[in-house]
């Protein structure tokens, strides 16, 4: 099957390239753009391929005020803009796949192992969002570029990249909680206003209109998310494992960012008990995360943890290539959505064609 063949490809490629970092950050760009023309130019692959083609049909008989009235604006305005631009809907998710590949890259430029950090996405971020939900891989790929922001201690532009996050898809507004913390030195300060807003932003995050949508769609409906507890045990795990094993390592070797994996790994703990709540939201807060979990795991090479490291460097990639296997093989779900994989990248088919201006 393609995408576990791909995914066996991307593992052996890490593999022989273990030793040799600079050819590894030479093939990574390569990397990127196969999967980003892998991911982007898919046609008729994805569980919510049908679900956003409504949203393009929709847009196209509104305008541009329409869309800024919606819920999540900014991703209304992008629909109006392919559609305005005369593009087909495909090239919707050429849009989303350009946002979210664009912050993966600002945030793996800050990586030791950028081909790693790209290879440990693919199995459960790459092939859920950009694949699939593609206005929340938009989201995630703006919150890419914040959590980069986040490590320079950018406190203001972090919260901008979050809101605008947020613009795409609701969900993001969570992280604006973590805006003070944001930077270096002054933790307690910092903690003290991340405290004083966590009140106030909890209490309008759970009672605005997005978390009442979400509640009323989410909690108690038996809408479940396929898979969630799966990739939110993974989460939890790695969570754990951060917080246990690898934090002394972390705080000598990448002082820059161990307060931003300290709190992305109680976030990741977090995801576990809120399954019981509503597996949609769990889920969906914890494909945020998965950058986050990418970039711990991808570093563990580089930790000196001696034997133990060396196992804990290959149990990732073994853990989601089992996680990946089972999941083509037994789910109908997957079936149903992810094949068989075709691609528009020679041609669009005429059903997904625009009439031209003042065509019939």
């Amino acid at each position: 099957m393609i995408y576990v063949a791909l995914f066996l490809a991307l593992i052996l490629l890490r593999l022989v390239l273990a030793r040799q970092p600079r050819l590894r950050d030479q093939t990574y760009p390569i990397v990127l753009a196969a999967l980003f023309l892998f991911v982007a130019f898919r046609l008729e692959v994805g569980c919510d391929w049908n679900g956003y083609y409504r949203h393009f049909l929709m847009q196209l008989d509104l305008d541009l005020v329409d869309a800024l009235a919606q819920r999540e604006p900014l991703w209304w305005a992008l629909v109006q803009g392919v559609g305005a631009a005369g593009l087909g809907y495909p090239w919707l998710n050429v849009a989303a796949a350009v946002i979210f590949f664009a912050g993966v890259h600002m945030l793996a430029r800050q990586q030791v192992d950028r081909l790693g950090f790209l290879i440990l996405l693919y199995p459960v971020l790459i092939l859920n969002m950009p694949m699939s939900g593609i206005r929340q891989a938009a989201a995630i790929g703006i919150m890419c570029m914040g959590f980069a922001l986040f490590r320079n201690g950018q406190t203001i532009r972090f919260a901008l990249a979050t809101l605008v996050a947020t613009g795409f898809h609701s969900s993001a507004g969570v992280f604006l909680l973590l805006a003070p913390l944001a930077g270096q030195g002054r933790i307690r300060a910092r903690l003290f206003a991340a405290l004083l807003l966590a009140v106030p932003g909890a209490f309008l995050l759970a009672t605005g209109d997005s978390a009442q949508l979400a509640l009323s769609r989410y909690v108690d409906t038996g809408v479940d998310a396929h898979g969630a507890l799966y990739r939110a045990a993974l989460l939890a795990l790695s969570g754990g494992l951060f917080l246990i094993a690898l934090r002394p390592a972390w705080r000598v070797r990448f002082p820059g960012d161990y307060r931003m994996m300290v709190l992305a790994s109680l976030m990741m703990l977090t995801t576990l008990p809120l399954i019981a709540l509503s597996s949609v939201i769990a889920d969906r807060i914890g494909y945020f995360l998965v950058p986050l979990q990418a970039m711990m795991l991808a570093r563990i090479p580089f930790l000196n943890l001696g034997a133990t490291g060396t196992i804990l460097t290959v149990a990732p990639y073994v853990v989601l290539l089992v996680m990946l296997v089972v999941w083509t093989v037994y789910s109908a779900h997957f079936h149903y959505c992810y094949l068989p994989y075709d691609t528009w990248l020679f041609g669009l088919p005429d059903i997904y064609q625009l009439p031209t201006r003042g065509g019939a």
